[in-house]
């Protein structure tokens, strides 16, 4: 009996035990499983969505999620909605998945086209699953061909076939080494037609405006031969190809079966259109004058430019890339810099050149941010460059007709007081100009005759050798006498100027000159400068037994005698290659085979251990 009541007693203190647990239960909140995202329904009366605020992402870092995992995740709510940045990540490891649920409302409109508004991605895999748990796969992006995506357009883009009034998951998987932008839009096959074609008309008409400046800046470039309008024209083409291969328009219509070409693009073009505008800066901004130091530094980032530009044939993409874009911050900082210092620097143009290439550089830097995603990806960040671009061209436009209007302003004034002056000083006027036209003749011949002429040796120099070779070539045929070349490299030059100085190596130079034509000139022999240590000397009616001959005695004259410079006594010694030119071929042809054949001997006296001589074919 008395167990009874103590198994009665138990059983009590657990039911209550058991309800308190139950009411404790009751009071706390539940933790419900996460609710599915609400599908995007699409309307027949609307035939553009966009979709970036139905859209969830996940970033896969290292780019190894299988789609059977990702569709695991989207089912568990681990895929989030995205930043308020929007689908611009900026340079990412890894892969990106983006989820989007769709409805078909629209019963007459069966088909959609998903279109990615970024060109630059390299691989797209698309996964449809349907409510009958049904999945197909499709991929894009450009590191496929371009005939692989449904329609021929220069942004990767899917027909996805939507069963009226079926739910319909859209998972996207984009892994690229370019810049993770994915703002994605479904439109209507008609919608598409429309946007896409007010799109390529306005990216038509500002490429004609680009070809119009191009051609407009060429003729005046022809006409003027001004190095500005060159480096203009050069930044211009640059920069054209940037757009092009921003835009996809380069992997439409000009590479569009080479993956390899849509990576290498970005990067190069890149480059190319920086040192196009750095140089553009560089002259028009005359650093060399207004600003040595930062012109050297201008030079400085055109070389790494250049360096990179090379690079980027064997550099990863997504290392060339992201390094060309981070420095264009950089390149523009440096431009702005120059101008402001050449500003005040007292050069009024700078001002004028500022206004016109601030807007450019502002959307300049706009676009490389959002590259980033240091920006959002808006109408302004995206077609900043193009806006900066055509701002620049209106304000360089009306810069230049400003000047010109100037220049016949100028013009008329000076007609006007010329027609008012007496004729007593008209003619004292023509005078003047008279002998100042005297004097820039004489100017001119005295010109014309140094410009022959090697400022350091006093020899010719390399241009009017080539003119008086070829006189000799044609001499040499016509009276069948032999023509015998040389060419002479003084050994370990740069050794000597690395040792004793730039200055003693001037002395060199010119004592080196002096002993060589010495040596040349009573065998009538035509000897210039070629460059740099290099020296070149033809010898009419030698054959080339005897130019070797000749080549011996100045190897021994320089090795025998040290020169004397200004500061210690220098022992210079030569490679000299000879050979006998063909005077039966033509005389261009002629001409570069003999100074290649020569060069060619040269190089086995100086592959053969300097200070001797080697005859071609010999």
């Amino acid at each position: 009996m008395e167990q009874r009541k103590h198994a009665k007693s138990r059983a009590r203190r657990g039911i209550a035990v058991l309800l308190a647990w139950l009411a404790l239960a009751l009071a706390l909140p539940a933790t419900a499983a996460p609710a599915a995202p609400e599908p995007l329904r699409l309307e027949a009366e609307q035939g553009q969505w966009p979709l970036g605020t139905h859209t969830r992402y996940l970033h896969d870092t290292d780019g190894r999620m299988t789609p059977a995992q990702a569709w695991r995740q989207l089912d568990a709510a681990r895929f989030e909605p995205l930043p308020d940045a929007g689908a611009a990540f900026g340079f990412q490891q890894g892969a990106y998945w983006f989820h989007v649920p769709v409805v078909n409302r629209a019963g007459t409109q069966p088909h959609w086209l998903l279109v990615q508004e970024y060109p630059l991605s390299d691989r797209l895999d698309l996964y449809l699953r349907y409510a009958d748990g049904r999945i197909v796969h499709r991929s894009g992006g450009d590191h496929l061909p371009f005939g692989a995506r449904s329609v021929s357009y220069r942004y990767p883009n899917f027909m996805l076939q939507l069963p009226v009034g079926e739910r319909v998951d859209v998972l996207l998987r984009v892994q690229s080494q370019s810049s993770m932008q994915v703002p994605l839009t479904l439109h209507t096959p008609t919608a598409f037609i429309e946007i896409s074609r007010d799109a390529q008309f306005g990216i038509g008409l500002y490429y004609g405006i680009l070809i119009a400046l191009f051609v407009y800046n060429l003729v005046l470039w022809l006409a003027l031969r001004d190095a500005s309008y060159f480096w203009y024209l050069f930044h211009l083409s640059a920069f054209g190809l940037v757009l092009m291969t921003l835009n996809g328009l380069g992997f439409e219509y000009l590479w569009p079966d080479s993956p390899w070409l849509a990576d290498l693009s970005v990067p190069l073009s890149i480059c190319l259109a920086q040192i196009g505008m750095q140089q553009f800066a560089r002259v028009f901004l005359r650093l060399r004058a207004v600003w040595p130091a930062g012109n050297w530094i201008s030079i400085a980032v055109i070389a790494f430019y250049m360096a990179l530009g090379i690079a980027s044939f064997w550099l990863p993409y997504r290392i060339a890339t992201p390094l060309a874009a981070a420095s264009v911050f950089l390149s523009i900082a440096w431009i702005l810099t120059v101008t402001l210092v050449a500003f005040r620097r007292g050069d009024r143009s700078a001002l004028l050149f500022l206004l016109a290439w601030g807007m450019f550089l502002l959307g300049t830097g706009m676009f490389t941010a959002l590259a980033f995603g240091l920006l959002p990806k808006s109408f302004l960040t995206v077609y900043g460059v193009q806006i900066g671009s055509a701002l620049e061209m209106l304000l360089l436009s009306i810069a230049l007709s400003y000047r010109y209007a100037a220049l016949r302003n100028e013009n008329e004034r000076i007609v006007r007081r010329a027609k008012l002056q007496l004729e007593s000083q008209v003619l004292e006027r023509t005078s003047e100009l008279r002998t100042a036209l005297e004097q820039l003749e004489t100017a001119h011949g005295r010109l014309r005759e140094a410009s022959r002429h090697d400022a350091l040796t006093g020899l010719y120099n390399r241009g009017w050798f080539r003119e008086r070779f070829e006189t000799l070539l044609e001499a040499a045929k016509a009276q069948g006498q032999p023509l015998s070349l040389m060419m002479i490299d003084l050994d370990h030059f740069k050794a000597i100027n690395d040792r004793h100085g730039h200055l003693v190596g001037d002395d060199c130079l010119r004592r080196s000159a002096r002993l060589v034509e010495g040596v040349l000139r009573p065998h009538g022999a035509l000897v210039a400068r070629y460059g740099g240590e290099e020296f070149i000397a033809a010898l009419p009616g030698i054959d080339v037994y005897h130019a070797r001959e000749i080549a011996e005695d100045i190897c021994a004259r320089l090795r025998e005698e040290p020169f004397r410079t200004r500061g210690p006594l220098v022992t210079v010694t030569a490679s000299i290659g000879v050979h006998a030119v063909d005077t039966g071929a033509d005389e261009h042809a002629a001409t570069d085979m003999a100074l290649q054949v020569v060069d060619n001997a040269l190089y086995a006296a100086k592959s053969g251990g300097r200070d001797q001589v080697r005859v071609a074919g010999g």
